[in-house]
């Protein structure tokens, strides 16, 4: 038996049939699921897809909408890149393909946000047909399958893992290929205590056979960690409105809104008639990057200060206590705010 077989027949049994992208396969459903599915598991992605979905039901209605809604619906997600990015190639659609996704896997991977693995995943799950994928999950079975050296983010080594999936693809039953290969890694051939004796393919795995499972893949070079310290300002008018700013379209947290920051607290001396007296600063608030160690130190006004007005910036903007938690922002800001809140209910 062939790898397909024995991999399409142990995912008759035991695969997952019930995720929620699953029921329509359509294009739409399928592209929005494997974006959030970039470098995040399938619990996580779940409840955010289920939400997105509601929102956005089909690509015109999703292009006709705000980055603000968007991001709103992504907060908390991370790799904010992706949410701008679905947008954009939501109107890009609707420009050019009458509001669907090309049935091209090159067409696909010219979009915002689709490289080819993403195209080849889309292609494959909505119109049933082989193609090669190489998530992580996917990259993690061949690596071992095949006993292939080297980090997976290795061009040469993605070349490599490349041309080992191709010859793996069965002729019909793509879809449901497509997601048995993922499946297998993320279930059975996790990155740690993978699950080797209940696995389809053991006896060909050469990685099992020389004992060296968890020797593949190889692991990602390590990166260079910063730390990073700021403070931010929690400020409110006497209409219990809450100063947030929109961040630069690129870098940390790009295109969300978020409390006025700086790394000194000099931005105090910003606002006419903001007294830095009366501000107290609030515990640290530790908050980690794939990249960098945030501490977040927010300075908040006491409530006989809360009254009083301050003029904002161009890209600043008051907003109601029933606006902001319907923004786009990022977790730790919205954990401050959440807190805030609840300090003045008391």
């Amino acid at each position: 038996m062939t790898f397909s077989t024995k991999l399409l027949d142990w995912w008759d049994k035991h695969g997952r049939k019930d995720l929620p992208w699953q029921h329509p396969r359509t294009a739409y459903h399928v592209w929005v699921a494997e974006i959030m599915l970039q470098q995040t598991q399938v619990k996580t992605v779940i409840p955010y897809f289920i939400r997105f979905i509601d929102r956005f039901p089909d690509i015109d209605t999703l292009a006709n909408a705000s980055e603000d809604d968007v991001l709103a619906l992504w907060s908390g997600l991370g790799y904010y890149a992706r949410a701008r990015n679905l947008l954009k190639t939501a109107q890009r659609c609707r420009e050019n393909h009458d509001a669907e996704l090309p049935r091209n896997p090159a067409a696909l991977a010219a979009l915002p946000g689709i490289g080819e693995s993403t195209a080849n995943a889309i292609y494959s799950q909505a119109h049933d047909k082989p193609a090669v994928i190489l998530d992580g999950n996917v990259k993690r079975v061949l690596a071992r399958y095949f006993a292939i050296e080297g980090w997976p983010g290795k061009s040469s080594v993605h070349k490599q893992l490349w041309g080992s999936a191709a010859r793996l693809l069965p002729k019909r039953r793509g879809a449901d290929y497509t997601q048995a290969i993922m499946d297998l890694g993320a279930t059975v051939c996790t990155r740690t205590k993978p699950a080797c004796r209940q696995c389809p393919v053991a006896g060909q795995c050469q990685a099992f056979r020389i004992n060296s499972v968890d020797k593949y893949p190889a692991k990602r070079p390590a990166l260079k960690k910063t730390s990073k310290s700021f403070h931010v300002l929690i400020l409110t008018d006497g209409k219990g409105r809450v100063l947030l700013e929109r961040r630069p379209p690129t870098g940390i947290w790009g295109g969300l809104w978020s409390l006025p920051a700086d790394d000194d607290g000099g931005m105090i001396r910003q606002y006419p008639g903001l007294d830095a007296g009366k501000l107290r600063e609030l515990p640290g608030l530790k908050h980690q990057l794939t990249h960098m160690d945030m501490t977040i130190r927010p300075l908040i006004g006491d409530s006989e200060f809360l009254s009083t007005g301050v003029e904002c910036a161009p890209d600043q903007r008051w907003f109601e206590p029933q606006e902001w938690p319907q923004l786009g922002l990022p977790k730790p800001v919205r954990q401050l705010l959440e807190i805030y809140l609840e300090n003045c209910e008391k």
